[in-house]
């Protein structure tokens, strides 16, 4: 016999998402791919051929980074001279996704990385992205990200956490505002 509080019954443990289940096995796999890529070309072609590939491959893949990155500091740059917002669909993210790839040891990565550098393929990936983002936010439940956005939280010295809204009155015709010196804020 036992003392003490009662045990809770047993509950289901929530299911894991696809991606958590998958995502170990796909790496495995695109791992086993890239090391059998390695060694067939290594097979046919020699050792010295195949490390040649893979150092133009990490050089290739630094300099594509490079641009994409110095091309998107430019945009912004002048989003920010013009007064507006830096343009859309420039493909720097997937300039940048694609010299990822290529620096990334391996065959299979470079030749996905050099498809994510032409510009046909970057215009499907960006509207299939953007079609994807947008079902899913307009599936997700309302309110949940703006709910989030509002919320603020407030700990309490003896650890309690007091869940609040914040609500800012603008303009001049603030009555409520005590007309004294205000505290300093500590924590």
């Amino acid at each position: 016999m036992t003392t003490g509080a009662q045990t809770p019954p047993y509950t289901d443990r929530p299911r894991r998402s696809r991606l958590a289940r998958y995502l170990p096995l796909g790496l495995a796999a695109w791992l086993v791919l890239e090391i059998w890529l390695l060694t067939v070309v290594a097979g046919a072609a020699g050792g010295t051929t195949v490390f040649l590939l893979l150092v133009a491959g990490f050089v290739g893949g630094a300099v594509v980074i490079k641009r994409a990155g110095r091309r998107a500091f430019q945009s912004l740059n002048e989003a920010i001279r013009r007064g507006g917002s830096p343009e859309r669909g420039g493909g720097n993210g997937l300039m940048m996704l694609g010299g990822l790839l290529l620096m990334i040891p391996g065959l299979a990565s470079d030749a996905l990385g050099l498809l994510l550098l032409l510009p046909p393929v970057q215009k499907a990936v960006s509207r299939l992205t953007e079609r994807t983002i947008d079902r899913r936010l307009r599936a997700a439940a309302p309110g949940t990200l703006g709910n989030a956005f509002r919320q603020a939280r407030m700990h309490r010295p003896d650890g309690k956490v007091v869940q609040g809204e914040v609500i800012r009155h603008e303009g001049p015709g603030r009555g409520d505002e005590p007309t004294g010196e205000r505290p300093p804020l500590t924590r």
